[in-house]
């Protein structure tokens, strides 16, 4: 078989190409749905740069979740909304590389982030009089590098694995996205070494970061517990509430996504699969925003600052 250079041609995301109709409605619901991510996302970095009241170690994780949530569905939403609206849904070897590689730093780096979100809410609650020297901003910053960091390092070994497979004219990817598994699926020689490090790496990824917040959960709730007081009770699981409903969303979609029986339309588990990268970074600032009593005072703060300056 004669081998393709890929550099030189394009690949054709195949979407839903077969219903054009329903990528009309889908332009719509995800542009919608982008514009919420982005002005949801933005305004809690805004706020958490702006309000000294949330300078604290929890909404430094979440300004990087915002930041990791914006910066993962830029990478795919706006060329995905180009193609919904074009008869033409080529992307070429370099953005589809980019786009695959970004998304995957992304995706690996908030399974990380979130057992390390999980740790901070541990040490608030199970060790309340030292969380201030346990948590200093040296080990803040030192926890948000590890997380880009093996983020980035699972995203760099998944794509140079997958760019170096030979190719030999196939060039459909049937999906929405440049996503690695369909990318891979299109080489021309066995791909077990690739299937192999994508499931170890998902099981590394997905699983541990999961087992870390169990543990953490586990100590919390124990503790919480042996709280005398019913307030006290709710007060230290309100602290939590918003942390453990974003991990409960994460990953409820992905075991969904795994375990649900294979459903013979294609079309059904391409949805899933992209409702479930545009719908979840849009809960998140909803999430964290809802009943936060220092968002909103934040939010309120920003809001009085910015009309005495118009007047």
């Amino acid at each position: 078989m004669k081998h393709t250079n890929w550099t030189e041609i394009e690949f054709i995301l195949q979407g839903l190409s077969e219903y054009p109709r329903a990528e009309k409605v889908l332009f719509v619901l995800c542009l919608v749905m982008y514009l919420v991510i982005l002005l949801g996302n933005s305004t809690l970095i805004i706020l958490t740069l702006l309000d000294s009241r949330l300078h604290t170690p929890m909404y430094f994780f979440l300004s990087n979740l915002s930041f990791l949530d914006i910066w993962y569905t830029s990478s795919f939403i706006p060329s995905m909304l180009v193609h919904f609206l074009s008869e033409s849904k080529t992307i070429s070897f370099k953005k589809c590389v980019i786009q695959m590689s970004v998304s995957y730093t992304m995706g690996s780096t908030e399974c990380v982030l979130l057992a390390v979100m999980a740790y901070d809410r541990y040490v608030a609650i199970c060790n309340p009089l030292r969380y201030s020297i346990i948590m200093s901003k040296a080990l803040c910053i030192q926890l948000a590098v590890l997380s880009w960091g093996l983020g980035l390092l699972n995203s760099l070994t998944e794509t140079v694995l997958a760019i170096r497979l030979p190719f030999c004219g196939k060039n459909v990817i049937n999906h929405f996205v440049c996503e690695i598994l369909a990318f891979v699926k299109l080489a021309c020689t066995d791909i077990s070494l690739n299937e192999i490090t994508i499931m170890l790496g998902n099981v590394i990824f997905l699983f541990s970061p999961l087992l870390l917040i169990c543990i953490s959960y586990i100590f919390i709730l124990s503790t919480v517990l042996r709280i005398s007081s019913a307030e006290g009770r709710k007060k230290a699981f309100s602290t939590c509430s918003a942390h453990m409903t974003v991990v409960v969303v994460f990953y409820g979609t992905i075991l969904f996504m795994y375990m649900k029986p294979k459903s013979k339309d294609s079309a059904f588990d391409k949805l899933i699969a992209l409702f479930y990268g545009i719908v979840t970074p849009m809960l998140n600032p909803i999430i964290y925003s809802l009943r936060n009593t220092d968002v909103h005072g934040a939010m309120r703060k920003l809001t009085i600052r910015h009309w005495f300056q118009r007047k």
